[in-house]
């Protein structure tokens, strides 16, 4: 195992489970101290134990990147815990109750925008204006191969934010690249996530239906997306600007 991230300070939001779990894992298993968010304070200081069980170093801040004083605390928090802020991962997003766009509630679509959007926005603002006051840092948002095919019926409140956030990293990249702050995507395809599975389906009829839809026939990890996300924050990435990694088995190829 490398120490790319020795020294470093890393946050991860959606931290409490899935990928962000598997990232946040993986970034302490290579010298980072970590910061897992999100709304559930038990999944969180699960992540943690988790982490903290294997010698890592991590702590936890209960936060909704829907509201940005919450944001706003978050990011202080990271800094006054651990002394900055080097590496974040924006990953908290939801996928909301599937329905085709002329039956899909206002309520539902409201609350996917916040989270999968406009808590992308909020967490990119408060962690560029830290990361460019100090010298840069690495950033890595959470997109999906389904903002760039748009192939699932019933998902459009999802596809539709996914596709924004793959087009929003490509602006701001370009925006803050020339202070240090470096800023890319990963665009996962179907993972071994609760989010993968449509309602009422087992995790055999998922594996199924995903092995008959995916060149390389079957479902990912969460620690192959954990590993782009890595390599995307890691120095080795150093020219990788604007970049939306698609980790999908061939299923957009």
């Amino acid at each position: 195992m490398s120490n790319r991230f020795t020294g470093k300070v890393a946050l991860v939001t959606g931290g409490g489970s899935g990928i962000g779990r598997a990232t946040a894992k993986a970034f302490a298993r290579e010298g980072a101290t970590v910061v897992v968010a999100g709304r559930s304070a038990d999944s969180l200081n699960q992540t943690v134990k988790l982490i903290t069980s294997e010698g890592g170093l991590a702590s936890a801040v209960v936060a909704d990147v829907t509201r940005s004083d919450e944001v706003a605390n978050l990011v202080a928090t990271t800094v006054q815990r651990h002394g900055g802020l080097h590496v974040a991962f924006n990953n908290a997003g939801i996928i909301g109750r599937p329905a085709p766009l002329a039956d899909l509630d206002e309520e539902v679509w409201d609350t996917v925008v916040a989270t999968n959007l406009t808590g992308l926005y909020l967490a990119l603002k408060y962690e560029i204006a830290h990361m460019r006051a100090h010298g840069g840092g690495a950033i890595v948002n959470m997109a999906s191969n389904i903002g760039a095919h748009g192939r699932r019926p019933g998902l459009g409140a999802y596809a539709a934010t996914k596709a924004a956030v793959s087009v929003l990293t490509r602006t701001v990249a370009r925006e803050y690249i020339g202070e240090n702050v470096r800023i890319n995507a990963v665009s996962p395809g179907a993972t071994d996530t609760a989010m993968s599975r449509r309602p009422g389906e087992s995790d055999a009829d998922r594996d199924a239906r995903i092995a008959a839809a995916v060149p390389l026939g079957r479902v990912g990890t969460t620690e192959e997306v954990a590993a782009a996300v890595l390599w995307l924050a890691s120095p080795e990435a150093a020219f990788a600007v604007g970049h939306d990694l698609v980790v999908d088995g061939g299923a957009t190829a």
